[in-house]
């Protein structure tokens, strides 16, 4: 089974983005040394407890750090940008760091209705030219000569192009076009199983991709036991409650018993979010993660999650690794 790694690149509480940063490329080397396969960042904007905006520029910060590992975006949310620039980023990072680069593409905004403001953009209306921005995405890196500009880094360039989607939207596009798809069923996991299966229906073959190619999401925090892992977990169901209250902020230090804390529809509503999760010790995780991938038949899953001691992540990545490998032996 190849697993991959998404980062955030979370800022802890009383850290700094200086030193999130640091982390991050402390856990992309983790996971290049555990055989992870791939590295990826995610565009958000306007957080203070997340700081992979500059999504590209943190991609270079971790290709030096790295050897081997793919790295990528997990996503670019193409409606902010326009794709003569991002031809020119990733064309400038696949010449940086050759095969090893991904651009995954997604057409959500990355933030709240305050971004279309701050860039300047009509962002709904841009989302809705996504599939168009994303074809002339491709033109920029084949070089296509009817383009009024080439991309310079860009033209040439062969990052590995995928369609990020929490719906049947991205599922078709994917498919329509011939790349794989990645599923964020780590937060949105309420249309997992009909994407996956329109995908696969509607897939039509391309110079890139012969066959359907599913990579899947899902939250993750392994430790020594059941019982601390949750208490790991409760950093993230923390951020993810503040930010449904309108009060996000930087990720908070774990908290015993949270969640029987909470009142019923804030548990429900966490216990909905992280319904693909794998939180428990080795044993726990490695099953937990086994039945998802037997779920979705997936050819790679990507895991997720954040935790406020950033070596307990590390950690979570060599024991999740370690008891998959037992489990297939």
């Amino acid at each position: 089974m190849k697993l991959s790694v998404l980062d955030l690149v979370p800022v802890v509480e009383g850290g700094t983005v200086a030193r999130a940063l640091a982390d991050a490329a402390l856990l992309a080397q983790a996971a290049e040394a555990e055989g992870y396969n791939r590295y990826w960042v995610a565009e958000h904007h306007g957080m203070a407890g997340i700081v992979g905006g500059a999504t590209a520029v943190v991609l270079a910060h971790i290709g030096h750090a790295t050897r081997t590992i793919r790295i990528g975006s997990g996503g670019i949310m193409l409606p902010n940008h326009n794709p003569l620039v991002i031809a020119e980023q990733f064309g400038t990072l696949d010449a940086l760091f050759p095969g090893r680069i991904d651009l995954g593409l997604g057409r959500a905004p990355g933030a709240d209705q305050r971004v279309m403001r701050a860039l300047h953009k009509d962002v709904n209306r841009a989302a809705e030219e996504f599939p168009n921005d994303v074809v002339e995405l491709q033109a920029q890196f084949a070089g296509d000569p009817r383009l009024p500009m080439q991309a310079n880094p860009g033209k040439g360039a062969a990052p590995a192009l995928w369609i990020l989607g929490s719906s049947l939207f991205g599922a078709q596009l994917a498919a329509m076009l011939g790349l794989p798809y990645a599923f964020a069923s780590h937060f949105a996991p309420d249309h997992l199983d009909a994407a996956l299966a329109l995908y696969r229906d509607k897939f039509q073959p391309s110079e890139t991709l012969a066959e359907p190619y599913v990579m899947a999401a899902i939250n993750v925090v392994a430790a020594d036991s059941d019982d601390e892992a949750v208490l790991l977990a409760s950093s993230m169901d923390q951020s993810f409650v503040r930010l449904r209250s309108g009060t996000p902020g930087q990720l908070p230090p774990p908290v015993p018993g949270y969640r029987d804390s909470l009142p019923a529809p804030a548990r429900a509503m966490i216990d909905h979010m992280r319904q693909v999760s794998a939180i428990g010790a080795p044993r726990t995780v490695a099953e937990r993660i086994d039945a998802f991938r037997a779920r979705t038949q997936a050819d790679e899953l990507i895991v997720a999650g954040a935790t406020f001691d950033p070596a307990k992540r590390r950690r979570s990545l060599r024991l999740t690794m370690s008891a998959l490998r037992e489990v297939a032996a």
